[in-house]
């Protein structure tokens, strides 16, 4: 199971429950994304980053695409 290299999300589970309130088993996969940056300066990486962590991190600097 693949996750965020610098948050750690992960597939999260729970119920998917309906209107009558049966309960059946479900996950929530975050969006991520294979991409080359640069976190903190450091060299150029592969890694999986969700497009949440991408985005904030290109806004305040501390991430850097290659």
């Amino acid at each position: 199971m693949a996750k965020d290299a610098i948050t750690g999300v992960r597939t999260r589970f729970g119920n998917q429950r309906s209107h009558a309130l049966n309960s059946s088993r479900r996950s929530w996969k975050p969006n991520l994304q294979k991409v080359t940056v640069k976190i903190n300066g450091a060299a150029p990486k592969k890694v999986y980053l969700t497009a949440r962590t991408l985005k904030a991190g290109l806004k305040n600097g501390s991430i850097e695409r290659v």
